[in-house]
């Protein structure tokens, strides 16, 4: 018996960890749908109700978070790495802080999310999203190691798309606007978002190396 499947007999009954990283997982994407209809929202008010739905869902996943940490705690035997369930938790709690920190700084500015930047940037983020959750799904029987893979493979590709995004709004913005503060308001948005991306790489490249371990 090889040193993965003596492991695997010993794995607990309780999957305790896959549900809560289902759940983490469920609710990004669900942050990740949020945000898109927040940048499509043009009421200000619509706009602010929307951003308490995600603050809802940050603190929830916040919550779920502390227990996976909480679970680590009590458990000897885990399902996987307990470094990579450690990495894994805090890569996903990343995502949701950025794509909440995303909303709070439109908000907080003011800032027309009608922007093709913006626009873009939310769509790449909510594609993250949905391939994440979708890799953190395989991880409980392991038995679609092709889905996942090809999850990962657009996970990169996605925060590839987002850099370029970022490189040509940035120049956009400083070619055509000439409000000082607006450009200051909307590169920290681009960046803030951009980040979003690179922490659904993160999360993807825990997950890649559960597989080459476990799978």
């Amino acid at each position: 018996m090889g040193i993965n499947n003596f492991g695997r007999f010993f794995m607990p009954k309780n999957k305790v960890f896959y549900e809560l990283f289902e759940d983490v997982a469920d609710k990004v994407y669900e942050m990740g749908l949020k945000l898109k209809e927040m940048v499509s929202e043009h009421d200000n008010n619509k706009r602010a109700a929307i951003l308490a739905q995600l603050e809802d869902l940050e603190h929830k996943n916040d919550d779920n978070t502390h227990r996976i940490f909480t679970e680590l705690g009590r458990n000897f035997i885990t399902p996987f790495d307990r470094e990579d369930i450690h990495y894994l938790a805090s890569a996903l709690d990343d995502i949701a802080d950025y794509i909440y920190g995303s909303a709070k700084k439109i908000n907080f500015y003011g800032v027309n999310p009608n922007d093709t930047g913006i626009q873009k940037m939310a769509d790449l983020i909510l594609q993250g999203s949905a391939e994440i959750k979708k890799a953190v799904f395989g991880l409980r029987d392991m038995k679609n190691l092709r889905e996942m893979t090809e999850a990962m493979v657009k996970v990169n590709s996605i925060e590839n798309q987002a850099d370029d995004v970022f490189d040509m709004s940035i120049e956009k913005l400083f070619n055509h606007e000439n409000d000082f503060k607006e450009v200051i308001k909307k590169r920290e948005i681009y960046q803030v978002m951009e980040i979003a991306t690179d922490k659904c790489e993160d999360a993807a490249n825990v997950i890649e190396s559960i597989i080459i371990k476990y799978a």
